[in-house]
């Protein structure tokens, strides 16, 4: 199995350098993963650097790698992001988790009006710190050299605001307009999933004010841990990722 770990250090490191992992990663690679001198892993930034290397030394608390190529990986384009309506339980978070895994580009948490968790004063730190984890160990399993970044939690105004710098998708299952024959036309895009008790009339209103669009994924209703990266898969196939 690939062993890839997360380090700002990668950013400056070049063939032949060494890179010291410490705190939680090496901890990580360490005592979970168990990596021992002499084995293969990669590292990256999170930010588009990706080194390969070899572990020269593995102690509790510190692992260091040498590093024996580099390669830069340019951000995708168009970027993808999802805006996921906050659910009960933890269906939001396998949305996010399975977005990751599937390639998204950013998540923004959103504070639906039907949404039964509610992120206000210090709950929405501690949320978006969740989702930021969640993110990172779910980036880190699929191999990433670009971890996305969860933003803070959005009400539907602000949401709406997005639709002037990129297209912005609410996954409707009551329109007519189908995903599958959307046309790409350039811009970064934004899929917006509601909660489990669908978004409000006046949030689709507020949001096709602003010029998003709504589309629907097929004749069934998806669960909204399963509407975005269903979605996200799809374009994946669109836009050539795949």
């Amino acid at each position: 199995m690939a062993l890839h770990f997360v380090d700002d250090g990668a950013a400056r490191a070049q063939p032949g350098d060494a890179v010291e992992l410490t705190g939680s990663e090496a901890h990580h690679a360490a005592s979970v993963r168990r990596v021992r001198p002499g084995e293969s892993v990669t590292l990256t930034d999170g930010r588009g650097v990706w080194l390969s290397g070899t572990v020269a030394d593995a102690q509790k608390t510190r692992v260091e790698i040498t590093v024996s190529q580099r390669r830069d990986i340019p951000a995708p384009s168009p970027r993808i992001f999802l805006a996921q309506a906050l659910a009960k339980g933890d269906r939001d978070e396998l949305a996010v988790q399975a977005a990751t895994e599937l390639g998204i580009d950013g998540i923004i948490p959103w504070q639906a009006t039907r949404s039964v968790s509610r992120w206000q004063g210090p709950k929405a730190d501690k949320g978006r710190s969740r989702w930021q984890s969640i993110v990172r160990e779910a980036a880190k399993q699929a191999l990433r050299a670009w971890i996305p970044e969860v933003e803070a939690v959005h009400p539907t105004s602000l949401l709406a605001e997005r639709a002037t710098s990129m297209r912005v998708l609410i996954l409707d299952p009551w329109t007519e307009a189908r995903f599958t024959t959307l046309e790409t036309d350039g811009r970064d895009i934004l899929l917006v999933v509601g909660p489990e008790g669908g978004i409000a009339p006046e949030e689709i209103s507020a949001l096709e004010a602003a010029g998003a669009e709504r589309v629907k994924l097929g004749d069934s209703v998806l669960r909204t841990s399963t509407a975005g990266p269903a979605a996200l898969a799809l374009l994946n196939a669109r836009v050539g990722r795949w």
